[in-house]
Order: C-alpha cells, then sequence, then structure tokens
C-alpha cells in the first residue's frame, strides 16, 4: 500500500472524506477507486459511490479476494443507506467469511451489523437479535466506531421491541463508544436515539381521556394487565397474551368502538356506521353486524366478552380488567408508511414494499395519495426513483414500524 493510499484510508477512519479525496482524487487504480467510493457515501452521493466500488471490486485481480470483499461490503452499506433492500443477504454473508478467514476482523464484523440493520428495517427483529448474539462482539481489538453501530443495532432492536430498559443500556454503551471514536455522525445518531425514548410514543384513550405515553410508559401499560385494544399494532393484548387484527378490519373496527365508549354500550346503528362506513343502516347492514359481532365474540373470547345490550353491544373485559385503547401519535391508514419515511433517508418503493410486507402497486398507491396531500416528495424517474418525507419531530413512529412489538 503507498504512501498516499495509506493516508487515505487514515482520513476515512476519522470521519474526512474531503481529506481523502484530496489525495486520491485523480487515481483510477482499483485501491483508490474504492477509497473514492467510500468517501463519496461519507459525501451522500450513493450513486456515485456505488459505481466506483463496483469498478474497484472488478478492477482487483483473481488473488485479491480480500480487497474484493471488502468492496461488497462497502457497496453492501451504500445500498443500506440508499434504502436499496433488495440485493441478496448471502453475497454479503460470503464477504463476511472470507474477511474472518483473513483475519480482517473488523471488517467481518462491520459486514455481520450491515446484515443486523438490514435485518431491523425488514421488522425481522428476532433474526436481527439472533445475528447480533453471533457477531461475538469484545471491546478488545474493535474500533469503537464498530462497538457504537453494534450497541446502536442493539438499542433499535430492544425499542422496537418495547425492552426500554435494555435499549437505554445499550445506549449507554453507544455513547461511550461514540465518545471514543469521536466521530460526530456517529453522537449525533446516539443523541437522536436518545431523545426518543423521551418523546410520546402513543396515545392512551381510556374513559374518554386522551394523553401521551412514552415508550416506557407503554412498556408498563402492557405488563398491566389491562385490557388494551393497540389501534398501532392492530389487535386486543392483555398481558403477554396478543390476538392479531390487522388482516381483519371490520372486527378491529367494532372492537376499537366498543373499547372507546368501555364501561358503557355502542348502539348499532353507531356500530354499522364504523364498521361499514354506512350512514343508513338497513336489514342486511344489521344482519352482517349480528355475524361480525359473533365472529368478534368469538375472538375475544379469552380476553373479554362482548354482551348485547337493549340498544347496542358492549365490551367486558375478563377478571375485572380496565379497557384501555392505545392510539397511534399519528392518525390514518398511511401512518406506517409515513414512520419509515419519517427517518430522513430516501426510500425505494420495493424497498417500502418489503419493509411494510406489501405489495408495490399498493405502497405506489399510497404513496401518490400522500404526494397529493405534499406529505412525500418523490426524486428521481424510473428505478432511480426515491421517496423522502420531512422527518416527524415531536414524537417517535416506534409503534408504526414493522414489527414494532413482539407477536408472542
Amino acid at each position: 500500500m503507498d504512501s498516499l493510499i495509506a493516508a487515505a484510508a487514515r482520513a476515512l477512519a476519522a470521519g474526512d472524506p474531503l481529506g481523502a479525496l484530496n489525495r486520491v482524487a485523480l487515481r483510477d487504480d482499483p485501491p483508490a477507486l474504492a477509497l473514492r467510493g467510500t468517501a463519496m457515501a461519507q459525501l451522500g452521493d450513493y450513486e456515485r459511490a456505488r459505481q466506483l466500488l463496483r469498478l474497484a471490486a472488478r478492477g482487483f485481480g483473481t488473488h485479491e479476494d480480500l480487497a474484493r470483499a471488502r468492496c461488497v461490503v462497502a457497496e453492501a452499506e451504500v445500498a443500506l443507506a440508499m434504502r436499496d433492500l433488495r440485493g441478496s443477504p448471502r453475497l454479503l454473508a460470503a464477504a463476511a467469511a472470507t474477511l474472518a478467514a483473513r483475519a480482517d476482523r473488523a471488517n467481518a464484523l462491520h459486514a455481520r451489523l450491515i446484515a443486523v440493520r438490514r435485518l431491523v428495517l425488514l421488522g425481522r427483529l428476532d433474526e436481527a437479535a439472533s445475528a447480533l448474539a453471533r457477531a461475538r462482539l469484545d471491546a478488545r481489538g474493535v474500533p469503537p466506531s464498530l462497538l457504537a453501530v453494534a450497541a446502536l443495532a442493539a438499542a433499535e432492536v430492544a425499542l422496537r421491541s418495547l425492552r426500554t430498559a435494555a435499549a437505554r443500556a445499550a445506549l449507554d454503551r453507544a455513547r461511550e463508544a461514540a465518545e471514543r471514536a469521536r466521530v460526530p455522525a456517529l453522537l449525533a445518531e446516539v443523541a437522536e436515539a436518545r431523545s426518543s425514548l423521551d418523546r410520546p410514543a402513543a396515545r392512551r384513550l381510556d374513559r374518554g381521556h386522551d394523553r401521551p405515553l412514552r415508550l416506557d410508559e407503554v412498556e408498563a401499560l402492557f405488563a398491566s394487565g389491562a385490557l388494551v385494544v393497540d389501534a398501532c399494532r392492530r389487535g386486543l393484548r392483555t398481558g403477554a397474551a396478543w390476538r392479531p387484527l390487522a388482516r381483519r378490519p371490520v372486527l378491529f373496527a367494532l372492537a376499537r368502538a366498543l373499547a372507546e365508549a368501555w364501561p358503557g354500550d355502542v348502539d348499532r346503528t353507531a356500530l354499522i356506521a364504523r364498521a361499514f362506513g354506512a350512514r343508513y343502516p338497513n336489514e342486511s347492514l344489521r344482519a352482517r353486524l349480528r355475524v361480525e359481532i359473533g365472529r368478534l365474540r368469538a375472538f375475544a373470547a379469552p380476553l373479554a366478552r362482548i354482551e348485547a345490550s337493549a340498544r347496542g353491544f358492549a365490551l367486558t373485559p375478563r377478571r375485572g380488567r380496565t379497557v384501555v385503547v392505545l392510539l397511534p401519535p399519528i392518525d390514518g391508514d398511511h401512518a406506517s408508511l409515513l414512520a419509515l419515511l419519517g427517518d430522513g433517508a430516501a426510500w425505494s418503493t420495493s424497498a417500502l414494499a418489503l419493509a411494510l410486507g406489501a405489495s408495490q402497486r399498493a405502497v405506489q398507491r399510497s404513496l401518490v395519495d400522500l404526494e397529493a396531500a405534499g406529505l412525500v416528495r418523490s426524486i428521481g424517474r424510473a428505478r432511480a426513483q426515491r421517496w423522502l418525507s420531512p422527518p416527524l419531530v415531536g414524537f417517535t413512529t416506534n409503534l408504526l414500524l414493522p414489527a414494532a412489538l413482539p407477536l408472542g
């Protein structure tokens, strides 16, 4: 390695991409291309970074598998920053294995952390936690910047699994490592993650009173044993018992209407309007309401009873529990989509569809509606099109993200 390449690598490690470019900007050999690609990624020009890294990988010889593996890892990190989640994780895993076999422990760990962060974005929290445990993090010989990234990943898994104590401990480790690394971007990311713990994450509707809750208060609510009708994840919860209704919108609309009226009942006409959107009920709708109430009664039987009254129906939780409706911090059918876009990154339609577990066509329709409302904007065209939204300030959207709560 010549002196200019070594100096550029040191500049990149210290978070100085301009200093690195000053040394290798006019060179086209593979090591210089790789460093230029990394520098452009740090400056936010991800498309150019990806092009340079691919050129570098093709330029390395057949016996330079270590250098090619490093380019693969760098390109995977660029794809993550671009929210391009379509790539196969096998290529990244193979690169990590090559790096580990060649004793490049730091870059092998970096590759594994990229894989973990990708799983977190996709909402596959159990897999992310397992992969993080297999990474075998040890402060000895690992750069503090990587320790900070690992702790941030652990904190994100804990936050989206609603384990706030574990999240705080991980964020403390991340802050300590980021301070030792002296990388401003890492320090800012840790500070933003810590602030999310103190912002409202949901709203509690209890006997007609609506008040904001932090994540730790939501965790305490779930542990209290109350019957929670969760409008963030769309389901019923009592302690560890979880009954999902995300794919049964009519039943959830009925459950929410009954919970909002608890301990009173709800008129049949009001239930028909909430469940079916009909302003003028008829005999067909009344018959349909009886069928759907019967389905909800069977579904909720382990947690609550649904009893008929003179004018409608009432929800009665078992064992004298209270009933609480947990509302998202932002309302609307597109809340989860806005929560993903609220991280400030530019997302592709395919990445949003993967993260939400929806079809690209459905996501595209939602994005068009949000763009018409002025809530999102697009950049680029065709396959290069990306979607952006202003950060959602004043509250955290953890409960709106995919797999934000354990469903067990």
